[in-house]
């Protein structure tokens, strides 16, 4: 298992993946899920991954393939970002044919990027090649164990929200999965992306140890805690009803 996830606003694109790859209890090991394409002041990508890992490593071996030889069609040649994502899916459901396909096989993707003169945009590609968008109503997208993480994103993100706090969003919400899910961990990796650059921003490694993430997690704990302790208690509710009842 695994979870990524990609946030789309004014500001730009954050992309945030972790690296564990679960066969097993007995066999836990660590995967890159992050991987960039592009051509400075042309076109960027960044693409999440998400499932089987001979299936995601298949796609990005393709796409890797067809820039090297120069393809009539591939990544960098597309001129139009939607045909880019539907170009990745056709690749991903090919990969799944050739091993019998089924869910033991399937993938997911998040794909984001910009191309010149275009406007920067994000979306997830479904194990079956269709695919969705990010919105101004749904501004961000995840895969894999996305549960856990969602309450926060749901909370803070918006279309308005500044890069640097989507980012620290996006950690927060990977630490939360991280915390309720045994297959999903460090290393994480977060990238920015900041809309007309043309060219891929601040890229931040968090291994295990990092002293950051557990700042982070940290302070997050305590101010939930704190939070929490603040509550209206549960008798408070009952004195309101009763004077609710007598009026």
């Amino acid at each position: 298992m695994t979870y990524c996830v990609g946030i789309k606003v004014k500001q730009g694109l954050i992309f945030c993946s972790d690296s564990r790859t679960n066969a097993g209890i007995d066999q836990v090991n660590t995967y890159k899920k992050m991987y960039t394409f592009g051509m400075p002041k042309q076109c960027q990508y960044c693409i999440l991954a998400s499932g089987n890992l001979a299936t995601t490593q298949g796609v990005i071996n393709q796409i890797r393939k067809d820039i090297e030889t120069a393809a009539e069609l591939n990544l960098l040649s597309i001129n139009n970002f939607y045909d880019a994502v539907e170009y990745i899916g056709r690749i991903s459901t090919h990969q799944q044919s050739k091993t019998g396909g089924g869910p033991a096989f399937s993938a997911s993707f998040i794909v984001g990027g910009q191309i010149a003169g275009r406007v920067h945009e994000l979306a997830m590609i479904y194990p079956e090649g269709n695919y969705i968008t990010a919105t101004e109503l749904t501004p961000f997208l995840q895969i894999g164990e996305s549960k856990y993480g969602k309450p926060i994103l749901d909370r803070i993100i918006n279309v308005d929200t500044p890069l640097e706090t989507c980012a620290l969003c996006a950690l927060v919400s990977m630490g939360s999965t991280v915390k309720s899910n045994l297959s999903v961990g460090p290393p994480i990796d977060i990238r920015f992306y900041n809309t007309g650059t043309l060219s891929l921003g601040e890229h931040y490694h968090f291994d295990e140890n990092d002293n950051y993430l557990r700042e982070v997690d940290k302070a997050w704990n305590a101010k939930l805690v704190e939070s929490f302790m603040q509550l209206p208690r549960l008798d408070s509710a009952v004195q309101q009803q009763s004077q609710t009842n007598r009026g």
